[in-house]
């Protein structure tokens, strides 16, 4: 997950827990112990891996609880109007909007993301000064533009975005009210983009249900398919573009290697702990072909050279139909064979941590995640990951 994410799992799954069980969620930093208790333990591991913070960090600087040591949020802005205006803004939908603590504090990190999202693109955190003048709404609209494309790129579902969208510009339209602004840049932003609203985070195929899909395929290029969704986690459009200059099948290490500008994340691999022998066969067989692209989905009619993601679509779905797999009345998407991928990690993470407890008590140490730290290597820790991880795709994947 990225950290909006992340962000999303604190509001809607852990606040809930923490209130239930008497903390104030807005404020008091869950620790190690309570997320581990309550099957959050894969957490700390995420954050420092793949975001380089601390769970305290995460809590404090990115969700915007309350740390011990300070009782007063840090907008981190040099425009003291613009700071006056988020902080009334803030005030006005919780005394006179009537909403909760946890949706002001939502709404306190989504502004905060917004402006620092536009300094790093603008150079300047004094949002309210281009709204004063008429003249400036056309720039001013291109640069708030700007930051949803950044958006756009770096969060992982519609929901998400029109989330920030949403904030955002009731923002605007609460600064243009009070007369701070004579015009909202975001008011009509949503037609920019072709975002759905009724696109909600998919649910994660089971194991078994992967291995019936996996069961039906009747080509390898529709068992890639299947492996690229829910063996390695990729995104459709990544399944359908895949080319052979991304495939390294080092015999330690084989990996999916993607480029600047070819993964939401940014540039980075992918491991392939499962389905070498796939993509191995399927490049082997696709090398014999005349004029080959060097596509593993390749499409002659295609202006891209490989198939779409309406296509991948298409076909995942028609192999869940033949496995008769249905999640809530519904054939799955392709969404939810990633999703399985990732649901798979978290529980191998928790489960290598969860191995490491004798070793914590016999040591005297504070947690599992202080021995995983100190006591074994990354390559230690990152065998015992993937060997965990392995085990359950070959449970899926088994027919």
């Amino acid at each position: 997950m990225d950290l909006d994410e992340l962000v999303d799992v604190y509001w809607q799954d852990i606040a809930p827990k923490r209130y239930r069980d008497g903390f104030d969620e807005d404020r008091d930093v869950p620790t190690y112990d309570w997320l581990t208790e309550h099957g959050y333990s894969g957490i700390a591991y995420a954050l420092r891996e793949h975001h380089d913070l601390t769970p305290k960090q995460f809590f404090v600087d990115v969700i915007g609880l309350e740390d011990e040591e300070s009782d007063e949020w840090e907008w981190n802005v040099d425009h003291d109007a613009t700071v006056n205006a988020l902080e009334a803004y803030l005030t006005s939908i919780e005394t006179r909007g009537g909403r909760a603590e946890s949706t002001v504090e939502t709404h306190r990190t989504r502004l905060a993301k917004w402006v620092r999202t536009y300094r790093e693109l603008h150079g300047t955190d004094a949002l309210l000064e281009p709204l004063s003048e008429l003249d400036q709404q056309p720039r001013e609209i291109e640069r708030c533009l700007a930051v949803l494309d950044v958006f756009d790129e770096e969060l992982s579902t519609d929901r998400s975005k029109l989330e920030y969208l949403h904030v955002a510009r009731a923002w605007y339209a609460f600064v243009k009210r009070r007369k701070y602004a004579q015009y909202n840049p975001l008011s009509e932003a949503g037609e920019e983009f072709g975002w759905e609203a009724s696109d909600p985070d998919p649910q994660a195929l089971s194991a078994s249900q992967v291995r019936r899909i996996y069961s039906e395929v009747d080509s390898p290029e529709a068992e890639l398919l299947v492996v690229g969704l829910a063996g390695w986690g990729l995104r459709p459009s990544e399944v359908a573009a895949l080319h052979v200059d991304q495939v390294v099948l080092d015999a330690e290490d084989p990996h999916l290697s993607f480029g600047d500008g070819e993964r939401k994340n940014g540039p980075g691999e992918v491991t392939l702990l499962y389905g070498v022998d796939v993509v191995a066969d399927r490049v082997d067989a696709l090398s014999g072909r005349e004029n080959w692209n060097g596509y593993l989905f390749p499409s002659r009619s295609s202006s891209t050279g490989h198939v779409s993601v309406s296509t991948v679509r298409r076909r995942f779905k028609q192999l869940a139909d033949r496995a008769e797999v249905v999640v809530d009345g519904d054939t799955p998407t392709p969404k939810m064979g990633r999703r399985f991928w990732y649901s798979a990690y978290q529980e191998a993470v928790g489960e290598v941590l969860e191995g490491l407890e004798g070793v914590a008590e016999d040591q005297g140490s504070s947690s599992t995640e202080v021995v995983l730290r100190n006591y074994l290597s990354r390559e230690q820790e990152r065998n015992a990951r993937r060997r965990r991880m392995y085990e359950k795709l070959e449970a899926a994947f088994d027919r």
